[in-house]
């Protein structure tokens, strides 16, 4: 199939906090129109907004309804706001945060869309921060060891609590009811594409990455029902069936989300992605060697090699997992502009944000002004990143933040330079962890909304040695999602094609300083220090200290 010159694709990417939509145009990438829609529900972590239960540490939910009201507000207004006709659009996208699984019915719906389910927190989606499922992962991941599972060390070693077998688990042993309803267990990302197109499909990224399939299988019913009896039928009765690769064609546009988008009926819809994943061809960082970070709330970490290796850490290596043909390797940081804003919101005194005000700038602009005239270790901090556990490489979302030096003087912008550095140097320990299994890191490129951050970015290049390249979009996993959309539809042969088409980066936009990088490397030895200490068993009073704090006060 040729396109027209002006024919256009939709990329919809479901976020954290919001989902956004852009227009893309095929021909070259060029962006004609965006629009974003917050969730009304936000994360649910604190109480279930149909009761007004408090929830307990460590949980996060999220409500469909609010992924669903993407589709019927933020689409059109994206369209609109293109200037181009609903007939130009050929194809439509979509990307999601993971792991982020629902329990649903034979039809699609959310068992928390059934009245008298409504009360049930289990029967909501489990947003990828929801971390309350480390019980069910410590023993899934004790029992995988134990029996030498072939798929662990594909894992690094450790699968996590943010996936779905640990959540699926957690549901079983916390309410079986709720999962004895669960025709399907489903994730966000293949959920959405069955309310665009009707039909269930699973898509090969997520699957790999979140759901342990390799090699053609998931795990087998034996080692199921070794977890638990009830659980032996999960893989056969609620997430088993074909599997679709990315960039295909997942159907066509039903009527009903013609109706909500605005969209023609009958349109290629392409089968879901990730949202990491799906960035990596919008920033062309698609080559083997060619890492991408996709800078958040969190980072996800995504680099492509053309052999199988083992990394420690690591949250998966999955064959065709980012692009057909190569193995696509993922790590990541579980918090890092969410440890920023946590500074701000939290231990930032009120004048920091009063000359913020006066000067017409965000306090975390102001906070980077004042870090950035600071000389490497004059603050005389160091911390560990882990305010919200740590992905990669220790696999452990029960540690906790620390922060080393503290004194009567230190001020905010200490604090905040050291926890800036603090996740530089957490990105440095998984490119060393990728090095040191043999997968060189050859060029660092990044995207998300923390490369509009000047100090951050220097701090990364000094702290990591490397050149960073930028993505030349806002909406890097909108941008990709549309990408795929397009090879969907068939305006390009595949998603290489499309990447060289439409993909938009600027390269070497921040050079590492020698000497801040020597000073660097001092102060990242004592992080590497602490780590080992806290992360590996030096000393265990993070564990201890979260089991200490009774869980219904945990937050205060």
């Amino acid at each position: 199939m040729t396109a027209p010159r002006d024919a256009c694709v939709v990329g919809v990417d479901f976020g954290t906090l919001s989902g956004r939509a852009v227009v893309v145009r095929v021909s070259d990438g060029a962006e004609l129109g965006t629009a974003v829609e917050e969730f009304s529900h936000g994360v649910i972590e604190r109480e279930l907004p149909a009761t007004g239960a408090a929830l307990p540490a460590q949980w996060a939910l999220q409500d469909p309804e609010d992924w669903l009201d993407v589709l019927r507000r933020a689409v059109p207004a994206a369209v609109a706001a293109a200037g181009v006709a609903p007939e130009q659009v050929i194809g439509v996208a979509t990307d999601f945060t993971a792991s982020t699984p629902l329990p649903v019915l034979a039809d699609g719906t959310p068992l928390c869309r059934i009245a008298e389910l409504a009360d049930r927190p289990h029967a909501y989606p489990k947003l990828w921060k929801h971390h309350a499922a480390q019980a069910q992962a410590d023993r899934i991941n004790a029992l995988a060891e134990g029996r030498g599972e072939p798929w662990l060390p594909r894992y690094g070693g450790k699968i996590s609590s943010e996936w779905e077998f640990a959540k699926a688990l957690q549901v079983v042993q916390e309410d079986p009811e709720i999962y004895e309803r669960t025709d399907r267990w489903v994730e966000g990302a293949d959920w959405i594409v069955w309310q665009l197109c009707g039909v269930e499909t699973r898509n090969t990224c997520t699957a790999g990455y979140k759901a342990i399939h390799q090699d053609g299988r998931y795990p087998s019913e034996d080692f199921l029902r070794a977890l638990d009896e009830r659980f032996a039928g999960f893989v056969a009765d609620k997430i088993g069936g074909p599997l679709s690769d990315l960039g295909a064609r997942a159907g066509g546009l039903t009527a009903q989300a013609a109706g909500w988008t605005g969209l023609p009926e009958g349109i290629a819809v392409a089968v879901g992605n990730v949202d990491a994943h799906v960035t990596a061809p919008a920033a062309r960082a698609i080559e083997p060697g060619q890492m991408l970070m996709i800078m958040g709330t969190s980072t996800c970490h995504v680099m492509n090699g053309d052999e199988l290796s083992v990394v420690p850490g690591m949250c998966g290596v999955v064959d065709g997992g980012i692009v057909p043909g190569l193995w696509g390797y993922e790590a990541g940081q579980t918090g890092v502009g969410d440890i920023f804003a946590w500074l701000v919101d939290q231990a930032v005194p009120a004048r920091y944000h009063d000359e913020a005000r006066e000067r017409g700038i965000d306090v975390h602009d102001h906070l980077s002004e004042l870090a950035a005239t600071q000389e490497v270790g004059q603050h005389g901090l160091i911390a560990l990143d882990w305010n919200n556990g740590n992905r990669s490489v220790l696999v452990d979302h029960d540690l906790s933040g620390l922060i080393v030096g503290l004194t009567l003087s230190t001020r905010a912008e200490d604090l905040y330079r050291a926890l800036v550095e603090a996740t530089a140097f957490g990105t440095r320990k998984i490119i060393e962890s990728f090095e040191e299994s043999g997968l060189p890191v050859r060029e660092l490129f990044a995207a998300g909304g923390l490369i509009k951050n000047p100090f951050v970015m220097q701090v990364y290049a000094d702290v990591t040695r490397h050149p960073l390249h930028l993505i030349d979009s806002d909406q890097g996993p909108a941008l990709g999602s549309a990408m795929h959309a397009a090879v969907a539809a068939g305006a390009h042969r595949d998603i290489q094609a499309a990447a060289a088409a439409m993909g938009k980066v600027r390269r070497d936009v921040y050079q590492p300083d020698e000497a801040r990088a020597g000073a660097y490397d001092a102060l990242y030895e004592h992080y590497s220090r602490l780590h080992d200490h806290f992360g590996r068993g030096g000393d265990d009073v993070m564990h201890a200290l979260r089991h200490i704090r009774p869980r219904e006060v945990a937050r205060g």
